[in-house]
């Protein structure tokens, strides 16, 4: 792994219009907002991977352009790009770009520089899976074309991208549909961190329900977690869901309780990185604490995972390598001064493992997994395997 310490200077940038605090006027002005632009894109010309970069939401909104291997792999570590799903995108896309920079035509060499490619990429998080689900797809397409030269290779390689780019598009339609059959119109939803469009292509995963909603008249009153230390769901969730017109209140993550006793919540909707065989779940730190909170008070929780991030090959979540973030992080990220002792030690766990016990069901692209998990699980996959044989 390359040092962490010297991110890479990404390639071109571009303030979109409309940026900050204005955003959310687009149905006044005609200014574009967030929501009319794609999480991760690809820019055919260069070619490059082109994100959104999320360290800079809400204050401004900025287009970062990334070219070269290091480039993506500190977008992915940096959280520009965040969120399963889109990671898996940006990966796709990133180890198509790189492809074109590998200047050889014969095979072997040429899959020797996309492996070492390949496997750098997938140092950059371990915990969501969807960055080696997608990189692993891009490596199927090389090796079973072998016989093939270099160039078709390439273009395979494109339009295999473009694929996982267009089906996580399908996918959390899907799992909004499916979500949407559990709420009804009017109720209070919860959500914590970013499972939104901006953890996606479109839709999201968690956050599906609440736009089809959105769309359909439905009015649901959703409850924003802060989501420390990062704050993704201060800084994006709530950001994205106002500049969409959904009645949206931002709240401190130890508030959890006092708005689910309060009854104002019938449903928490979180999205997940991992999803162990046995119904274990890994999400952004602090899921675990709204799920117990949501036992005490009777109020369900459903986990919004589409098939891509379902590892049957985990058996339960204790086995999930979880990632540990920098100190600073904690201590003095988002404050003029430093907030905390020199020298205090630090533990800055990016997910924690929701128990399978506390989760009321798991919605996926083809259906709600329901407690035991280790059958409807595999239930699930049985579906999709008889609608995608291949």
């Amino acid at each position: 792994m390359r040092e962490r310490e010297k991110p890479a200077e990404s390639g071109r940038t571009a303030d979109i219009p409309g940026g900050g605090k204005e955003q959310g006027q687009k149905n006044m002005d005609g200014q574009k907002n967030i929501m009319d632009y794609e999480t991760v894109a690809l820019d055919e010309r260069e070619p490059a991977v082109v994100i959104i970069d999320q360290t800079r939401l809400p204050g401004r909104t900025e287009l970062i352009s990334l070219k070269s291997a290091k480039e993506i792999w500190d977008a992915i570590y940096l959280l520009k790009v965040r969120g399963a799903p889109a990671i898996g995108v940006a990966a796709a896309f990133g180890i198509y770009v790189l492809s074109e920079k590998i200047r050889t035509e014969d095979y072997d060499a040429f899959l020797a520089e996309f492996q070492k490619q390949k496997a750098y990429l997938d140092s950059a998080r371990p915990t969501a899976v969807n960055l080696s689900w997608a990189l692993n797809r891009m490596e199927r397409v090389v090796l079973k074309n072998a016989g093939r030269s270099v160039t078709e290779i390439r273009v395979l390689l494109k339009r295999e991208a473009v694929a996982i780019r267009d089906e996580d598009v399908r996918v959390c339609r899907a799992i909004g549909e499916y979500g949407l059959a559990l709420v009804r119109p009017g109720d209070g939803i919860l959500t914590h961190c970013n499972a939104g469009k901006l953890a996606t292509v479109k839709y999201g995963t968690a956050t599906a329900p609440i736009y089809l909603g959105q769309e359909r008249g439905y009015h649901f009153r959703v409850f924003a977690d802060e989501t420390r230390p990062l704050l993704q769901g201060a800084r994006l969730t709530a950001y994205e869901l106002q500049s969409s017109g959904v009645d949206v209140t931002l709240i401190c993550d130890n508030m959890s309780a006092a708005v689910m006793k309060n009854g104002w919540v019938n449903a928490v909707f979180v999205g997940c990185d991992r999803v162990a065989a046995n119904g274990d779940a890994a999400n952004k730190i602090g899921t675990s604490v709204v799920a117990a909170v949501a036992a005490c008070y009777g109020v369900p929780v459903y986990v919004c995972a589409p098939t891509s991030t379902i590892d049957m090959d985990t058996a339960t979540g204790g086995e999930i390598h979880i990632e540990q973030r920098p100190a600073e992080e904690v201590t003095e990220m988002w404050y003029r001064e430093r907030m905390a002792p020199e020298g205090v030690k630090v533990f800055n766990p990016a997910f924690d493992v929701t128990d399978h016990t506390l989760i009321a069901g798991i919605v996926t692209e083809y259906g709600v997994a329901r407690a035991p998990y280790t059958a409807s699980l595999k239930e699930i996959f049985r579906k999709k395997a008889a609608e995608r044989p291949d």
